[in-house]
């Protein structure tokens, strides 16, 4: 592909913008942990104020309910309100089932923990445990007398666990006053499922909840799960399904709910937490903000949900939900009872929404298939770069054989650049003539790199939402859903801590197609040819600071991907191309009587009359 000037400015813009894009997200990151760490200051310093607050209501309550400050767990004492469960001391509950060990807790009656059996933690020596963090909470806000608490700040009499004869157990908590008004919490775990039933009952609901309204809220902190936080931050996002359609936000702080609110999900990179609404039920209106972590810890952002049900339920009303603690699997996904819950695993979004049908018809099965051949998902990805260059080699064959060509024709080029000098409109006509007679397609390169584009894209999205990949060692890569590690030393601005080998693999051959590119395009002459000379260097140079953060399993891809162009086109260049039979068809079509197409004979005239305009003008310049 022949260098020009509009390319070397291009390859410089693209430099430009990739370099300032990360110094500006770096002063942004910087500027946004100086704004939180002043934010969580100044909410310390209000939770402490609260804490007393709460101090003082306590000692006021229990006065009140008779000097018991010693109330163990028990909902209320008979004769007493509700108000009083905000008293107590929490008691955990512990059931299992095949694929989780969830923890419950009498404080709030709710779902404190759930630690994944099947997922183990590299950043802790034990398994995956999803929750809301120390602060985390779940629950919505009932009156309890004089004021108004969320479930998640009363303790409900300790759990009943129960198990039914086919595996499927539940837990329940009761909060009750003397009247009979009062809350039961029923949970519904399957033997064999990630998906738990929650189902409210309010007895009194007129009168329990403010205005007859359901008000939901939520309160996550999510932690790390992964090799990078930095990283998984940036793979997490607020997925939602709103009035029967999916979407989420990742780059946006906040999102308000107008339409009814299925369900919403705190997707991390491979695992999510995610609240649904059971229909007929449905949560009619809310607000949901996410503030992504800047710092250093393994806290990955800040969440708080708001939701309501704003239809009166009735005096005796049953609100039924969902929760679902496991991992983001396309698999498990997809059979889940939630509508478009799937889509939570991220194909391709927005800009790129075109590669998701490629990942999902052709990706995903294609690589399913290889990797029920050879166990290894190492060398199924290799398996699969052989098959997507099988597919497309229909349409980089011609262009490699263009580039082939090419170098044949080189000397003959280089002829051309002595004879016409620095007059580059009449070194363009006679290259445009010798390309014609040799059926060489200048613009025939570009084809491979612009078809890497959709094929990168579906691939990008493909590993590094594929949990399958997650912890899988191959080679010397310990995971190849993260970046391997060659070594590691202190964190250097853009670059990380560390340097991949696979980073390192495919950066190297990326430069030796660089280099044998170049070395079938003519030399440049003239005030941009040093500029020309170096700057299909600097794309792969530029790839290396994309390339460091990325999965193994894709640099591991490019790698391969990259071999495979450097084979190909050795061997055509090599053992497919006849260079002596190429120079005589040229010879041939010299002698031959020359037609021109339309297209052709229209840029020989602007090419003359721009000639005869230049003449004109140097006549002019000359009287003078």
């Amino acid at each position: 592909m022949k260098m020009d000037k509009n390319s070397v400015i291009g390859f410089i813009l693209i430099a430009i913008l990739v370099v300032g894009f990360m110094w500006f997200q770096g002063k942004e990151q910087q500027a946004a942990l100086k704004i939180q760490q002043h934010t969580e200051d100044s909410l310390r310093i209000v939770r402490m104020k609260r804490a007393a607050d709460s101090t003082a209501a306590v000692q006021s309550i229990a006065a009140a309910a008779g000097g018991d400050t010693a109330h163990k767990g028990l909902a209320v004492k008979a004769g007493t309100s509700i108000e009083t469960a905000i008293l107590g001391s929490e008691e955990l509950t512990i059931v299992e089932n095949k694929l989780f060990k969830a923890t419950f807790t009498n404080k709030g009656g709710r779902l404190k923990s759930v630690a994944l059996k099947n997922f183990k933690s590299p950043v802790a020596d034990s398994n995956v445990v999803l929750s809301g963090g120390p602060d985390g909470s779940m629950g919505y806000t009932i009156n309890t007398g004089k004021t108004t608490h969320t479930t998640a700040e009363l303790y409900f009499a300790p759990g009943k666990v129960a198990t039914a004869a086919d595996g499927t157990q539940t837990v329940s908590f009761t909060l009750a006053d003397s009247t009979g008004q009062g809350i039961t919490h029923l949970y519904t775990i399957k033997p064999n499922d990630y998906l738990i039933n929650w189902d409210i009952d309010l007895n009194g609901a007129t009168t329990l909840l403010p205005q007859g309204v359901f008000n939901f809220q939520w309160q996550a902190h999510p932690q790390q799960h992964e090799k990078s936080a930095t990283y998984e931050r940036q793979q997490s996002n607020i997925c939602f399904y709103e009035d029967n359609n999916f979407d989420y936000i990742s780059s946006k702080n906040s999102r308000t709910f107008e339409k009814p609110v299925q369900w919403i999900g705190i997707v991390q990179q491979f695992f999510n937490t995610t609240v649904t609404a059971r229909a007929p039920f449905n949560f009619s209106a809310g607000e949901v903000e996410w503030k992504r972590a800047t710092d250093t810890s393994k806290l990955l952002g800040d969440i708080t949900v708001n939701l309501q049900n704003k239809t009166l339920l009735g005096n005796h009303a049953t609100v039924p939900l969902q929760l679902y603690y496991g991992p983001t699997d396309f698999s498990i996904l997809s059979k889940q009872p939630v509508e478009d819950m799937a889509k939570m695993v991220n194909l391709g979004r927005d800009l790129y929404s075109f590669v998701r049908p490629i990942n999902r018809f052709i990706i995903m099965p294609v690589f399913g298939f290889f990797s029920g051949i050879v166990g290894n998902l190492g060398w199924a990805i290799l398996l699969l770069t052989l098959f997507i260059r099988l597919v497309t080699s229909p349409l980089t064959y011609t262009s490699y054989l263009s580039g082939a060509k090419m170098k044949v024709l080189r000397p003959e080029l280089d002829k051309i650049k002595a004879k016409t000098g620095d007059n580059q409109q009449a070194f363009a006509m006679e290259q445009m003539k010798l390309f014609r007679e040799a059926g060489v397609n200048p613009l025939g390169g570009c084809i491979p790199a612009l078809l890497q584009i959709p094929i990168f894209f579906a691939l990008f999205s493909f590993f590094n939402s594929n949990i399958n990949l997650r912890g899988v060692h191959f080679l010397w890569v310990k995971d190849l859903s993260s970046f391997d590690a060659l070594f590691h030393f202190g964190d250097l601005p853009i670059i990380g801590d560390h340097v991949g080998l696979f980073t390192l693999t495919a950066i190297l051959t990326s430069f030796l197609i660089s280099i044998y590119n170049m070395s079938n395009t003519p030399q440049q002459t003239g005030p941009n040819a040093a500029a020309m000379k170096y700057m299909p260097y600097i794309f792969p140079f530029i790839l290396f600071f994309v390339f460091n953060k990325l999965p193994s399993a894709l640099t591991w891809y490019y790698t391969v991907s990259n071999i495979i162009t450097l084979a190909l086109q050795f061997v055509i260049q090599n053992y497919i191309i006849n260079h002596d039979k190429i120079l005589a068809a040229i010879e041939v079509k010299r002698k031959a009587p020359k037609t021109q197409s339309k297209f052709q004979e229209r840029y020989a005239q602007v090419v003359e009359t721009q000639k005869k305009v230049q003449e004109l003008k140097n006549k002019q310049g000359g009287k003078k």
